[in-house]
């Protein structure tokens, strides 16, 4: 079968070839460029802890030798400490869980990292890999589809055709992809300005990050952000005023000297300076993520990264929502609905995700307001932007997809746990197959369901006489009956979970569902919705153990799309970016009902001038 075509080289493409990788299917990367990363210190990305784990078991070094992750944040409002939060430096997903439900949680550290070093590993990282292909110098100019694949045309040193089951564009905030495709890309240009700088030097609070609101020494601006890396480098962002002067490099030495005598007690420490830029932040959601065959990932469909989110973050979900639906389709065939549902979700996670930002921007950077007249609205504003950078709350929590069309159907079996159906599970540890005790995210990524037992006190036994005990047997002959492969894990304990409880995982770590102990028609009917359903046949009656080909189930995506941001004309329900006489994949969501402004301007980090 042909390979998967990925048009873009960045740490999304890259990413997404080695997630297709490890789940045995081929890839062929087109990369415009010559394939060296230029280092640039300022321009980093922030990686949720669960997003970090997802890039190290896809064989990337660098995260743990140039990436650090922060010991703590601080949240600082003119000279006053608002809040210090703690972060667990583990791994272990969204929040460390502990077994005593009144004990506080503790946010997961994100790890910071800066781009250049992140997309170096993920290219070491393929250049161990058989099933990929680097294709450098190679610009796309043309698409075409038929009923079995897709057909790409690069130019370069030598003009080559490319044949593909499938191609997805990592191409960017100008994708050339979604511009082949005719689709809009509608948002917000220039939501926020920061000045950046990377430097080396000392700082009163060593491995922690810090937001500064309204710093008390004149010409800081409004808001000023410092987050450790490696080796004593800082990356420093001041916000910039909306229509403000332009940032020369004298401006931004003065910047740089007198925050540094702010935080140092009046007196700037030495300090080295490394690289400097000027970051503009665009709010941009693409109408259509996949037409048929062709799909967009990262910021060619999606631009974001005002107070907390991070576009990168989010880009490196869309490989995580993918890859496994892409690896099932070539592999097995899947109905329409598995990867027409990449989009229902992945689209409106981030639409909420924008739509969370733009309601918060004019309370956070405006004047007056709330935060005169409301006692304590600053210390709510305080407490948004902290849970955004740490990644909890409307501007940071990981996604959820609860109205997922791979939600299975309402079972009388089914028993609510911790985490909400379609929410990330927790990272508990669980005793694999192989007797091994890992974690639950070392499982996730492979291509397969998840069943997880919960059972107290497995833990005291060897391994030979649980497997074979209570409900084990049964559990196992009903994993085996399932419509897609499967493995069985086991747990002492999940949170809200009673004992015996059944979850249902899907490869990306989503909960499909939960059950009050051993239901096998209930397990088969959520396995057959999470991998896209099929078009006939029953689910097996308990004690069954031969295969079928399940059953479809229709699900709605749920209600439509807010709007992203002003009118400028488009009527609502217009079907934009379609050609006249394409095919237009089945289940995409409502669109956004009005066109925003569109600019040439990129999300990117550059250089001054």
């Amino acid at each position: 079968m042909d390979p998967v075509i990925i048009v873009g080289a960045g740490p999304v493409g890259l990413a997404l070839s080695l997630a297709l990788a490890a789940q045995g299917v081929p890839s062929v990367v087109l990369d415009e460029g010559s394939g060296k990363e230029e280092p640039r210190p300022a321009r980093s990305a922030v990686l949720r802890a669960d997003m970090a784990a997802m890039v190290e078991r896809l064989g990337c070094t660098t995260l743990r030798d140039e990436g650090v992750r922060w010991v703590g944040w601080r949240s600082v409002r003119r000279r006053q400490l608002i809040r210090h939060t703690p972060l667990d430096l583990g791994l272990s997903g969204t929040e460390e869980w502990a077994e005593d439900p009144n004990a506080p949680s503790v946010p997961a550290a994100p790890l910071h990292i800066p781009q250049h070093a992140l997309a170096r590993g993920l290219r070491d990282a393929i250049g161990r890999q058989k099933l990929v292909r680097l294709v450098t110098e190679a610009r796309l100019d043309t698409i075409e589809q038929d009923r079995d694949g897709v057909v790409a045309h690069t130019r370069g040193p030598e003009g080559t055709w490319w044949r593909g089951s499938h191609l997805v564009g990592c191409d960017g905030a100008r994708s050339t992809v979604r511009k082949l495709l005719g689709i809009r890309f509608p948002g917000r240009t220039a939501v926020e300005r920061h000045a950046v700088a990377a430097l080396r030097t000392e700082l009163p609070w060593p491995g922690e990050a810090l937001l500064h609101r309204q710093p008390p020494w004149r010409g800081a601006g409004e808001e000023i952000a410092a987050r450790p890396l490696p080796d004593g480098v800082w990356r420093i962002d001041w916000l910039l005023p909306p229509r403000g002067e332009l940032v020369t490099p004298d401006a931004l030495v003065t910047r740089i000297r007198e925050t540094l005598a702010g935080w140092c007690d009046g007196v700037t420490p030495p300090y080295e300076l490394i690289d400097t830029g000027v970051h503009t932040l665009h709010h941009r959601l693409a109408r259509r993520w996949r037409v048929d065959r062709v799909l967009l990932a990262g910021d060619a469909a999606h631009l974001l990264g005002a107070v907390g989110t991070q576009g990168l973050d989010e880009g490196l979900r869309d490989v995580d929502n993918l890859a496994w639906k892409l690896a099932h389709t070539w592999h097995h065939g899947a109905s329409e609905r598995l990867l027409d549902s990449y989009q229902s979700e992945r689209r409106t996670a981030v639409a909420s995700r924008l739509r969370a930002a733009d309601q918060s921007l004019p309370a956070l950077r405006g004047g007056g307001g709330l935060r005169t007249y409301l006692l304590g609205a600053a210390r709510v504003h305080d407490a948004l932007l902290t849970d955004g950078h740490v990644g909890r709350g409307p501007l940071g929590a990981p996604p959820a997809y609860p109205h997922s069309p791979l939600a299975p159907p309402s079972a009388e079996g089914q028993t609510p746990v911790g985490t909400p159906t379609g929410a990330p599970v927790e990272d508990v540890r669980v005793t694999a197959p192989d007797g091994t005790t890992v974690r639950l995210r070392d499982r996730l990524g492979q291509g397969r369901l998840l069943v997880l037992l919960v059972a107290p006190g497995t833990g005291v036994w060897d391994r030979r006489h649980w497997r074979t005990a209570g409900v084990m047997p049964r559990l196992e002959a009903a994993v085996r009956a399932l419509p897609a492969k499967a493995e069985v894990l086991v747990t002492e304990a999940y949170p809200g979970a009673p004992a015996h409880a059944v979850l249902l995982v899907r490869p990306d770590g989503h909960l499909v569902a939960s059950f009050a102990g051993v239901r096998p028609e209930d397990l088969y009917a959520a396995a057959d919705a999470a991998r896209g359903g099929s078009d006939t046949a029953d689910a097996p009656t308990e004690g069954t153990t031969e295969n079928s080909t399940g059953r479809s189930m229709e699900k709605s995506v749920g209600k439509s799309l807010e709007k992203a941001g002003k009118k400028t004309g488009a009527k609502a329900g217009e079907k934009a970016g379609e050609k006249p006489g394409s095919e237009v994949s089945a289940g995409v969501p409502a669109e956004v009902s009005a066109e925003m402004s569109v600019s040439a301007e990129t999300d990117h980090t550059v250089d001054m001038h």
